[in-house]
């Protein structure tokens, strides 16, 4: 029911996420993410205390198989559980238990891992990879394609309806933040349409939050 990109950006340092899933909200439950620590998507009847206490592993120094390992143990049921993450320095693990949903896959590539269950084909997350890894841009450009290869090549065996796409970078909130909560139809070209407007405004508000002095105006009612 869910399929994700986890990717860093080797020129900036930038983790970032992209997911969708049939499910409402994706975007609250499953994509976790801390600067200069690491990213993680824990997907498939989701745990969500899985990411934090993932990030909490790889901060204290832990790799990242064994802070996998650590949090997968101290909270049992992990048949049921599929996690992908990359941390800082962009090594990898990867986990699908035996309980995941239908068609199921999970690879690494260059900088990035992609998870899937309840695929149209295990051919999904391969194409999310090459897209990664061949496309250009912000990391956010590059996560975003992946997306659209994986709906191209099939996506879930069903229909999707929320999507979600954060990036961090060394601030301590994300840079990007964006969701769809739930879409009839088409919730990454929706997704793909607010990274459309909100990229132009992005280092604006990185501004506003550093510096309000120089806080660019937008002309809405009290923003002078």
């Amino acid at each position: 029911m869910t399929f994700s990109i986890v990717g860093r950006c080797a020129e900036t340092g930038q983790l970032g996420i992209a997911i969708s899933s049939s499910s409402i909200a994706v975007g609250a439950r499953c994509p976790w993410l801390r600067a200069g620590v690491g990213a993680v998507a824990s997907q498939n009847i989701t745990l969500p205390a899985l990411g934090p206490q993932i990030l909490d592993a790889l901060e204290a120094g832990l790799e990242p198989a064994a802070a996998l390992d650590q949090a997968l143990s101290r909270n049992g049921y992990s048949q049921y559980r599929q996690v992908a993450l990359l941390d800082s320095q962009g090594r990898s693990a990867l986990f699908s238990g035996s309980e995941a949903l239908g068609l199921h896959n999970a690879l690494a590539g260059e900088q990035c891992v992609a998870a899937g269950n309840l695929l149209a084909s295990p051919a999904v997350i391969a194409a999310m990879i090459d897209a990664f890894e061949h496309s250009q841009g912000l990391l956010a450009d590059r996560l975003l394609a992946a997306m659209h290869a994986a709906m191209a090549a099939g996506g879930e065996a069903g229909p999707v309806h929320s999507a979600a796409l954060k990036v961090v970078d060394d601030l301590t909130w994300p840079l990007i933040d964006l969701r769809v909560d739930w879409a009839d139809d088409n919730p990454t070209g929706q997704l793909d349409s607010l990274w459309q407007a909100y990229r132009p405004q992005m280092q604006d508000y990185v501004i506003r939050a550093l510096d309000p002095t120089r806080a660019p105006s937008y002309g809405v009612p009290g923003d002078e």
